[in-house]
């Protein structure tokens, strides 16, 4: 069983900051779509599992709303399965009902409650969306108690943070660290921190397909997974689908041939037109 994990799109993010780039950064979260679609072809890959946060606000613009969905569309044989995140909750009439009004393509599954659901013969997808942006209580508990039948591969999906893990979490949403023990899965897909890490052998988050923030996840990325069966250890590889490469660097200056030794070294960056980069210069001349 192969399948694609991914999360924290945050499509319709702004980014003020980068004036007339603004834009282009944008766009590059709506092309990273596309790129795990052509990865999830070329892989055979039939199911791509979106764990939360595919839009970045609750009330995104009609034209943002659209975008992912037709991005999605392209892509005939690949089944995308979505739940909501911290920053997307499906709250009563909001914006998954505004989705649902849009025609959502028929290889687009939207995941809003926390029931089991048959990915395949050989599959269960176990999805838990969220429908606040905060809660106290670890949402994914009624997964222990869900019995599926004797030998399908039982699959997670949620977002939030493993408490005691790290600090990384957007908001407070805890998730057992052992919860793909208790439940019994053979993987859980997490959803909420923008970088790609493992936090036991079938428990992994998969960061976001672009990055969007300094210090967070260099590349954009997605996890492929493979599950031989039930009870065996999933296959975990990472594949790049960003556009852009987000850098951070500090350089102590002293004297002007430092300076010029800098402005070399920087120009001399691999692809430097695809490089933010926040640069932070200190030293006296």
């Amino acid at each position: 069983m192969k399948f694609i994990h991914t999360a924290d799109w945050q499509i319709g993010k702004p980014f003020r900051n980068f004036g007339d780039k603004e834009p282009v950064l944008r766009q590059a979260r709506l092309t990273a779509i596309e790129n795990i679609g052509k990865l999830a072809m070329a892989e055979g890959v039939q199911h791509v599992l979106v764990a939360g946060d595919l839009y970045d606000t609750e009330t995104p613009a009609q034209k943002t709303l659209r975008e992912p969905l037709e991005r999605m569309r392209r892509f005939e044989g690949i089944m995308w399965h979505v739940i909501s995140g911290n920053h997307d909750p499906h709250r009563g009439n909001g914006l998954w009902d505004r989705v649902r009004t849009q025609q959502v393509p028929d290889n687009v599954h939207l995941h809003l409650e926390p029931e089991a659901v048959a990915l395949s013969d050989r599959a269960v997808l176990l999805p838990t969306p969220m429908r606040r942006k905060s809660e106290s209580s670890d949402l994914t508990e009624w997964m222990d108690q869900t019995v599926s039948a004797p030998g399908l591969i039982r699959i997670g999906l949620a977002h939030g943070s493993v408490t005691g893990f790290d600090v990384g979490g957007e908001a407070n949403n805890p998730i057992a660290p052992d919860r793909a023990r208790r439940a019994g899965l053979d993987y859980l897909a997490l959803g909420d921190w923008h970088r790609t890490m493992q936090v036991n052998p079938s428990t992994w988050y998969a960061g976001t397909p672009e990055p969007d923030r300094f210090d967070s996840q260099e590349f954009g990325q997605v996890l492929l997974i493979d599950v031989a069966g039930p009870g065996a250890p999933p296959t975990v590889t990472s594949h790049r689908t960003g556009t852009y490469r987000w850098l951070t660097a500090i350089e102590k200056v002293g004297d002007t041939p430092e300076l010029e030794g800098l402005e070399v070294r920087l120009r001399a960056t691999p692809d430097l037109s695809t490089v933010i980069m926040r640069l932070d210069i200190r030293g006296t001349l």
